[in-house]
């Protein structure tokens, strides 16, 4: 299988069934089939597929960055708004991936093992930016979600599949000690990343549990302010280190938040809810925040890949048109 011919039979949506849409209304299809046959018979054929691929520079000529995110199913995080397993259908999703892939202005895709080797064998990796996601042990909901653990990608796996950058979640709650534990991890992953000379994305925040117990990430401008300062210090060398933040819950004090580090740094998505009008609010906010010098970007999951409206182009689209 390779670009532009993802054929075979297309399963019900994980959203309730509404699929993606090309311009000329078809959706694009993944052949389940053809994809466990190869993965059963010939599973050297994914890292054959990575020594193929044909590569690119980290940024566009315009200096910016606009990557697809799809590294949530393996933290058990399938949700998006109040549909609870919508990332669970993994056909659904790949060609979803696929066609925002194919969109003009998407740099690349931030992923895990299982997903980019679907993407290898389906072959729409070339020219894109392919970031493997590097620490998914702190499961969605799991009381030792702080204690993040690398159970993804790690640096010599990136370096030798050929991908251009790794990404890692921080968060910091100061009342669990499973944080120190994923701070001084993500510090020797960083240590690692930059003696290969790989960029890494450290997407920091600073997180408490409610009196039930879920954990909520603090985006008060002092919260992440706070977050980037921890980040940005991490490590033997900051070099090759990026950012990926939020942007704070009042927009307006994101010039001041973002004067914390003279790291790059790219925008993160989140889960913005379902409606239309949250759609809209989000990219009124990462139009604000993409005039800031060192924001050079977009990270963005499961708002682009399931919208509200089920069109997965004229979202990408959207994002791509803010940069």
């Amino acid at each position: 299988m390779r670009a532009g011919r993802v054929a075979g039979t297309h399963a019900e949506g994980g959203d309730g069934g509404r699929s993606p849409r090309t311009d000329d209304g078809r959706s694009p299809r993944v052949d389940v089939a053809e994809l466990v046959r190869i993965r059963t018979h010939h599973p050297e054929a994914i890292s054959e597929a990575a020594v193929r691929r044909a590569r690119r520079p980290l940024l566009n000529e315009g200096g910016r960055l606009m990557i697809v995110a799809a590294d949530h199913p393996a933290r058990g995080a399938l949700g998006v708004g109040d549909r609870g397993l919508a990332m669970a259908n993994r056909a659904d999703l790949l060609e979803r991936l696929c066609l925002a892939l194919s969109r003009p202005g998407v740099d690349g895709v931030l992923a895990t093992a299982d997903i980019l080797d679907d993407l290898l064998l389906l072959g729409v990796l070339d020219h894109k930016v392919v970031m493997g996601s590097m620490n998914r042990g702190g499961l969605q909901g799991a009381r030792f979600e702080l204690d993040d653990r690398f159970t993804g990608h790690r640096p010599e796996d990136i370096q030798r599949l050929g991908f251009d950058a790794g990404k890692l979640l921080l968060r910091i709650d100061y009342d669990d000690p499973g944080s120190l534990t994923t701070l001084e991890s993500t510090a020797r992953a960083i240590d690692d990343m930059a003696a290969r000379r790989l960029p890494v994305f450290v997407e920091p925040f600073i997180s408490r549990r409610s009196p039930e117990g879920k954990l909520r990430n603090d985006l008060s401008a002092e919260a992440v302010t706070r977050s980037i300062a921890i980040a940005s210090g991490l490590g033997g060398s900051s070099a090759y280190t990026w950012l990926k933040v939020p942007v704070t819950d009042d927009p307006d004090d994101m010039a001041r938040v973002m004067e914390t580090s003279t790291l790059p740094a790219v925008l993160l998505g989140g889960d913005i809810g379902d409606s239309p009008e949250s759609q809209i609010a989000a990219y009124e906010k990462w139009r604000g925040a993409l005039q800031l010098p060192t924001v050079r970007g977009l990270v963005v999951g499961r708002s682009l890949l399931y919208p509200a409206d089920g069109d997965v182009a004229a979202a990408v689209d959207t994002a791509v048109g803010l940069l």
